[in-house]
């Protein structure tokens, strides 16, 4: 790590983001354990889209297991007590999971379009092999993509604390810590694009061309619109601080003190990427379906019913 990067006492974050994280962390290991269990009840069933799906709830449980240590980390006031190598090891599964989980995000809204805007295309004749193949190398291009952060230390000693982050802000540096950035910000803004068209593509074809005689239509579009708009809500943010620091850097602000409402901003709305985690279980297994389908049923009705919704698309 550059000795040129800033080091902040964050007493705000040490006090809020504690409780926050571990909510994050229960919801999500519900909603995903529940959502993975029903993905390999069906493994008999399976579809491409259930081997992208299955990827997904995997990326999404080992962030869920980060933010675990990420809770532990801030109720420390931002202590790492676990050495450096762990600190790497940590940074590495948080950030690699992250965007495997954008990754496979974007490729099922992708799948949905070459689904239902051009059916009869050879794409859409890919088997569930070809398709598990497509995800292993996917998350070797990933492991490979991010593995500089095994290489280098990113602990530092800050009074009798030592802070673990892959995020620094570096006034005069544009090397690693751009990269990691650099990175992070074209995930984000591709992703976006890329399901922002297929989801407006989705609904203008579903809109003009099927008839909605039982409601199926409506609550398909607001299935691929409710994945973009959450995805924003969770990501956008974030991006749109780091961005904002890249500006200062570019003014030549050399001074930390100019970067501190940033840095906790950033920090701030970092976590709402950890909600995406917690909340696809519910975009995927439950807002396609009517209200009137929760009524007077059980858990296991519940999930039944997604599972077919799941593996019958």
């Amino acid at each position: 790590m550059s000795n040129s990067c800033c080091q902040y006492e964050t007493p705000v974050l040490d006090q809020f983001l504690p409780p926050l994280l571990l909510f994050e962390f229960v919801l999500g290991l519900v909603g995903n354990s529940i959502g993975l269990w029903m993905i390999c009840r069906q493994v008999k069933l399976w579809k491409p889209y259930s081997v992208y799906l299955f990827s997904l709830t995997l990326a999404d449980f080992l962030v869920l297991f980060s933010v675990l240590f990420r809770a532990d980390y801030y109720l420390r006031k931002k202590d790492w007590i676990y050495g450096d190598m762990p600190c790497r090891i940590f940074l590495f599964t948080l950030s690699a999971c992250r965007s495997a989980g954008v990754i496979f995000l974007t490729v099922i809204a992708i799948d949905r379009y070459c689904k239902i805007l051009i059916p009869f295309h050879r794409v859409n004749n890919v088997t569930v092999k070809k398709a598990a193949i497509f995800c292993c190398l996917m998350w070797l291009g990933i492991i490979a993509l991010y593995s500089y952060l095994l290489t280098g230390s990113h602990s530092v000693k800050m009074n009798n604390s030592t802070q673990c982050e892959s995020f620094q802000i570096c006034p005069t540096d544009f090397s690693t810590a751009a990269l990691h950035e650099g990175l992070y910000i074209l995930m984000c803004i591709c992703s976006l694009a890329i399901m922002s068209y297929c989801t407006v593509c989705i609904a203008l074809h579903l809109n003009n061309n099927t008839i909605d005689k039982d409601g199926k239509i409506r609550r398909a579009v607001r299935f691929v619109l409710s994945i973009t708009l959450v995805y924003t809500v969770c990501y956008l943010p974030s991006t749109l601080v780091r961005i904002s620091i890249w500006m200062l850097k570019l003014k030549r602000h050399e001074d930390c003190a100019v970067y501190t409402d940033a840095n906790v901003a950033f920090y701030s709305t970092i976590c709402f990427t950890y909600f995406y985690s917690m909340l696809n279980p519910i975009i995927y297994y439950l807002s396609s379906t009517s209200p009137s389908q929760f009524s007077g049923t059980t858990l296991a009705k519940i999930c039944c019913t997604k599972c077919n919704y799941c593996f019958e698309n």
